[in-house]
C-alpha cells in the first residue's frame, strides 16, 4: 500500500515548518523546541529500555533512514552470505515516505523493514544487540551497556567536521555549538567506529571529540565496507545500472555530485541547492557525446525541474546507492563533497567545480587537506569546466594527474581491497 499523508499528518507538517522557521530566528525558542522533541522521543524509547536484549538482532540505518546504501548495506549483504551469521536477525530502518520501495527486503525471512521513529523502531533500538549506522542516531535514544553501536560514518572528509570546524557559517539552522553538541551526544554512545585510513582515524578522533572522552581506541581501521563494491563489481553490474537509469547505450556519463551548503537553509524546507551550472551552455559545448547524472547531497530538500533537458540530464537525487552511479560514470564533477575519495578507486577523471571557493573556504567550513593534493583540476568558471571536459583525455592521462592519483590513493584508499566488510564484521559481531 502506498504511503498517504492524512489530514492530521499534513496539519502536523504545517506546525513543524512553522516551528522550524521560528527556531531559526530565535535561539531561545530553538533550545525549547528541540528540547521538547528530545523529551518526547526519550519517553517513547524508555517504554522498551528494560526489555531483554536480543543477542543476535541488528538494526541497520543509512543516512538517517533515507537510503538502503553505504557501509550498513555492505555489511548486511556480507552477513547474509556468511555461514557464521546464519542465525542473526536483521532490521532495516526507513522513513515512512520511502518504506514502500524497500519492502522487498522482507522477502528474506531473516530481515524485517521497520519505520523510522515509530513504536517498532524504538523497541528494536532498545532491544537489538547491535546498531549499524552511518550517520547520527536520535539524541533521545540511549545505548544500553550490553549493546554495540557500530558507527560507519559516510565518507572521508575534505571539509571540516564537528569540533574541527573553525568558522561559523551564516543562515544555518544549526550553529556550530549545536552541531558539536549533537556530535558529542552521539560519540559517547559509539562502541566502535569504522575508518578507511590512518588519515580518517586522526580526523574522526578530533572531529567527534573522541580524544576528549578517552575513546580514541574504538576505531576499526580496516577500509570502508561500502567500497568493496567498487573493487568487486562486474560488467553485468554496469549493464544492469545503465538499464535501470534508462540511459542510451552509446552515451558517456558525467556524474555531477555537488554537496550541500551550510549557508543555504530554508526554514521548514531544509537545505537547498542553487544549481550553478548553465546546462544550455554545457550541452552546446560538449555536444551529444555525454549525458549528465545529477546527484545532490541527501540533505538537499528542494526539487529540480529538468524537463527541458529530458534525455540529457537525469535527476538521480533519489537513486538508492551512489556506488552504482559511480561504476557507470566516465567523469565525476563535484565540489567539496567527499564522493571523490571513493570514486578515485575507479581511477577515472575527476573535476572539481569550486565556483564559490573563496567564500566556502573562508566562511563556511574550511578543509582538512591542501587542495593541491586533489586528484583532478580545480576550476572556478564554467567556461574552464567545459574546456576540461572536452580535453579530458589530454589532461587525465598526463603525468601530473597520474602521479597525483597514485599519491592520493596511497594515502586515502590503500585499505579498500574488496574485503573490508568481512574484516569489520568479524571484529564487531562476536
Amino acid at each position: 500500500m502506498a504511503y498517504k499523508r492524512s489530514a492530521y499528518r499534513k496539519f502536523k507538517d504545517v506546525i513543524r515548518k512553522g516551528c522550524s522557521a521560528l527556531a531559526k530566528r530565535s535561539t531561545t525558542f530553538r533550545t525549547f523546541y528541540m528540547g521538547s522533541l528530545d523529551k518526547k522521543q526519550h519517553k517513547r524509547y524508555l517504554k522498551y529500555a528494560n526489555l531483554p536484549i536480543d543477542e543476535k538482532a541488528i538494526v541497520f540505518e543509512s543516512f538517517m533512514a533515507r537510503r538502503y546504501a553505504d557501509s550498513p548495506r555492505a555489511i548486511y549483504e556480507y552477513m547474509l552470505t556468511a555461514p557464521e551469521f546464519k542465525d542473526y536477525k536483521f532490521y532495516w530502518s526507513f522513513r515512512a515516505t520511502i518504506m514502500d520501495q524497500y519492502m522487498w527486503l522482507n522477502d528474506n525471512d531473516r530481515t524485517k523493514v521497520i519505520q523510522y521513529g515509530n513504536e517498532a523502531y524504538y523497541k528494536r533500538m532498545a532491544t537489538a544487540k547491535y546498531w549499524v549506522v552511518n550517520s547520527r542516531v536520535v539524541d533521545a535514544i540511549d545505548v544500553r551497556p550490553e549493546q554495540v553501536y557500530l558507527q560507519c560514518w559516510h565518507g572521508t572528509p575534505l571539509k571540516r567536521l564537528g569540533f574541527d570546524i573553525e568558522v561559523e557559517g551564516d543562515n544555518s539552522l544549526h550553529t556550530k555549538e549545536a552541531l558539536c553538541r549533537h556530535y558529542a551526544i552521539d560519540a559517547k554512545k559509539y562502541t566502535n567506529m569504522v575508518s578507511p585510513s590512518a588519515f580518517c582515524t586522526e580526523k574522526f578522533i578530533s572531529a567527534f571529540g573522541l580524544d576528549k572522552i578517552g575513546r580514541s581506541d574504538i576505531i576499526i581501521e580496516e577500509g570502508y565496507p561500502r567500497n568493496d563494491f567498487l573493487v568487486n563489481y562486474t560488467e553485468a553490474d554496469v549493464a544492469k545500472v545503465r538499464k535501470e537509469l534508462g540511459v542510451p547505450d552509446d552515451k558517456k556519463l558525467i556524474l555531477y555530485a555537488p554537496t550541500w551548503r551550510d549557508n543555504q537553509h530554508v526554514a521548514g524546507t531544509g537545505y537547498v541547492f542553487e544549481n550553478p551550472l548553465d546546462f544550455d551552455k554545457l550541452k552546446e559545448a560538449i555536444g551529444d557525446e555525454y549525458v549528465v547524472l545529477f546527484r545532490p547531497h541527501y540533505f538537499v530538500a528542494n526539487a529540480f525541474d529538468f524537463s527541458k533537458y529530458e534525455g540529457w540530464v537525469y535527476d538521480v537525487s533519489t537513486y538508492p546507492d551512489i556506488n552504482e552511479l559511480y561504476i557507470v560514470s566516465d567523469i565525476l564533477i563535484t565540489d567539496y563533497s567527499s564522493v571523490f575519495f571513493d570514486y578515485s578507486i575507479l581511477k577515472r577523471p575527476i573535476l572539481f567545480y569550486m565556483y564559490d571557493l573563496k567564500y566556502y573556504q573562508d566562511t563556511v567550513r574550511g578543509f582538512y587537506i591542501s587542495l593541491d593534493e586533489l586528484p583532478g583540476p580545480i576550476v572556478e568558471e564554467q567556461a574552464e569546466l567545459m574546456d576540461k571536459i572536452k580535453t579530458v583525455d589530454d589532461w587525465s592521462k598526463g603525468k601530473e594527474y597520474t602521479d597525483k592519483y597514485a599519491t592520493f590513493s596511497g594515502r586515502f584508499t590503500y585499505l579498500d581491497d574488496g574485503h573490508a566488510s568481512e574484516r569489520v564484521a568479524k571484529k564487531v559481531f562476536k
